[in-house]
């Protein structure tokens, strides 16, 4: 088996005494999409900028199927790493036409390759008839793929994609994400894809890696992020989550709103805390009801209601957008039965992550 595209281990960068990346190790596999997310800040274009040589680490390797680049004494410059670049501002040559913006990192080809490879990475990105005109006569999204058509022609090593959407409008951006993980599938290219918007990350990667203070926190692929969260950072950043404490009564995990089936690995009286998404939360008009609604978000299709328990938590609800509420109304809430969520327990080697499923209510 060859080695991986890209392989950081043990990754730090530090600005003074800012650790912008602290011993981050990950892995690109051969022909996968690696969405890299986290918030503002959290270590993502500096892992980007550390891969593609554009800065050196303080520690750690970073190593291109197999061969050390950057790090233990060893570095290439960013020329030599083979690796495409696509940036949210496009960067694209404004007095080149469209063909010559894609065959400009083919000046080692014959003339004639050249354009037969740009012309079929405009094919391939479905801009075949937009060959001769400038990037100013092209809406956002079209030159957008133009630079990716760009850098897939060099043949690149691997793909780094900087919040390539960024500077789009939030329709365009949804169908264009669509179009890109169509091209990226279609070329079976090795890909980096840095983004800090969640739904991006969990649609574009075949796994999801998730940084936070310049640490990895989790990865994996996009659904065992979502229902399998390791930490209250992932299972928060990851979809809404709202958590409920919970105690370890008789084998079952008590909240105020439902029970959950226990955790065998538990003892009596532990306490943890269960992440909730909006989905496991059901509620009613109950006068006799613990819980009070305290704010509504209107989505068209659906109501995320907001609602205050006694213990001064508060848990959201998805409901039918027929479903109205009024701000103050009471109302009966309860976990729905027979879901997987996960609880958290704080203990000596740091936070755990347990899986438990609702029960009935009684």
């Amino acid at each position: 088996m060859g080695h991986p595209p890209i392989r950081c281990d043990g990754l730090s960068k530090f600005y003074g005494e800012i650790g912008a990346l602290r011993n981050v190790t990950l892995t690109l596999e051969e022909g996968e999409v690696l969405a890299l997310v986290g918030p503002s800040g959290s270590g993502k274009s500096t892992l980007l900028r550390l891969v593609a040589g554009f800065e050196s680490p303080d520690a750690g390797t970073v190593a291109l199927r197999g061969r050390v680049i950057s790090g233990a004494g060893q570095w290439a410059p960013p020329e030599e790493r083979r690796l495409g670049m696509v940036f949210q501002d496009y960067a694209l040559f404004p007095h080149m036409t469209v063909l010559q913006n894609v065959a400009f990192g083919l000046k080692d080809h014959p003339k004639r390759d050249r354009a037969d490879r740009a012309t079929a990475m405009l094919s391939l990105v479905r801009l075949s008839q937009m060959g001769a005109r400038y990037p100013d006569q092209l809406s956002g999204g079209e030159q957008q793929r133009v630079a990716l058509a760009r850098s897939l022609a060099a043949e690149p090593r691997a793909l780094l994609l900087d919040e390539p959407f960024s500077n789009l409008d939030p329709h365009l951006r949804a169908g264009l994400r669509v179009e890109v993980r169509r091209i990226l599938r279609t070329s079976g290219v090795s890909a980096i894809y840095v983004t800090h918007d969640q739904e991006e990350a969990l649609f574009m990667g075949d796994r999801v890696a998730v940084l936070n203070s310049g640490a990895l926190e989790q990865v994996g692929s996009p659904e065992e992020m979502f229902h399998r969260p390791r930490s209250r950072f992932v299972a928060r950043f990851l979809g809404t989550a709202d958590f409920l404490r919970a105690r370890m009564v008789g084998g079952c995990l008590e909240t105020e709103i439902g029970r959950l089936e226990g955790p065998g690995s538990l003892d009596g009286g532990a306490v943890v805390d269960v992440g909730v998404r909006p989905d496991d939360v059901a509620m009613g008009r109950d006068a006799n009801g613990v819980g009070v609604v305290v704010g509504r978000v209107f989505r068209g299709t659906h109501y995320l209601y907001t609602v205050a328990l006694p213990s001064g938590a508060q848990v959201r609800s998805l409901q039918h957008h027929t479903a109205h509420y009024d701000d103050g109304e009471v109302v009966d809430v309860r976990l729905e039965p027979d879901q997987s969520l996960m609880c958290f327990l704080d203990d000596e080697a740091g936070e755990t992550g347990l899986t438990a499923r609702t029960l009935p209510a009684s």
